[in-house]
């Protein structure tokens, strides 16, 4: 390898999976909008509403992969990995361009017969998210019969900006399969991960067994490990265990019916007919014995 080689700077290339700290901007109309970000601090500063349970710090990414728009995603080939990189997106190259005939009116009779509008919290207004014929699109004008929905994507027309760090390649068997979970389905922590030879064993957790979302992304997952790990076997393991009923503590009443506690008495007397041992003939109280008379 010559001296020059040695000295290129590892760079991503499409397929790598990598732990990635980035902030992405929205900048158009006069504003500027965090669309999404691994700092706390930014988003705290940017008054962004965050999910319940958010994690901070860098996040499991597949160079080339589907969480960012193309253009974006094909920019994160051939970063260097550990530099911190900005990068600017035109609307084509992000979340495209707005198209008009994607703003679409309806009555609002129609509207009101809407899953989501017909629970008790419904509540409609400007920027109101609605589902209709499968499509999601935000409301962005009403009247009392007119409602106007564009079903654009959120930051279509405007150019995006973002900070980009690479902070390693992940290589270890085991933080790949997390980080396949975490990409496909999100709780990766959760899950406990076992990679043997060409053997991967992955042990779901509780509240994943029942879960749709779980169910749904499975085979993603195995796709993807697939291709990745290049395995022989997958195993996917989930343990049901029976609860037992706990023993009440000492000095508690028991919340059991007497009739399954039978007293003493009950079962001494059933004990002979168990054993087929005669019964012990009943004992009467004897009269004490007269003092023998004195010689005379």
């Amino acid at each position: 390898m010559s001296a020059e080689a040695a000295s290129a700077p590892d760079v991503t290339k499409t397929g790598d999976l990598v732990h990635l700290d980035f902030d992405l901007w929205a900048e158009g109309g006069g504003r500027t909008e965090l669309i999404d970000t691994t700092h706390e601090e930014v988003a705290q500063q940017a008054n962004a509403q965050v999910p319940a349970g958010q994690k901070w710090g860098p996040r499991p990414h597949a160079i080339g992969g589907e969480y960012f728009p193309g253009g974006i995603e094909g920019a994160l080939a051939g970063l260097p990995i550990g530099e911190e990189v900005v990068r600017e997106f035109a609307p084509a190259e992000a979340f495209g361009e707005r198209d008009p005939n994607l703003i679409e009116l309806f009555s609002m009779h129609e509207v009101s017969r809407l899953p989501e509008m017909r629970r008790e919290d419904a509540h409609l207004d400007i920027g109101t998210v609605l589902t209709i014929e499968g499509r999601r699109g935000r409301v962005v004008s009403l009247t009392a019969a007119r409602v106007r929905v564009d079903f654009n994507p959120p930051f279509a027309g405007r150019k995006v900006k973002g900070t980009f760090k690479v902070v390693d390649r992940i290589t270890e068997p085991a933080e790949q399969v997390r980080g396949i979970l975490e990409l496909q389905y999100g709780r990766g922590s959760e899950f406990h991960i076992e990679t043997h030879d060409k053997t991967i064993t992955i042990r779901v957790p509780d509240r994943s067994k029942f879960d749709i979302g779980w169910m749904a992304t499975k085979p993603r997952v195995i796709d993807r490990l697939r291709t990745t790990l290049h395995p022989h076997t997958i195993r996917l393991v989930e343990e049901y265990v029976t609860p037992t009923p706990e023993k009440a503590e000492k000095g508690e009443k028991s919340d059991k019916p007497a009739a399954e506690t039978p007293p003493a008495e009950t079962a001494t007397a059933a004990t002979p007919a168990a054993t087929d041992a005669p019964a012990a003939p009943a004992r009467h109280p004897r009269k004490a014995p007269k003092a023998a008379a004195p010689p005379e």
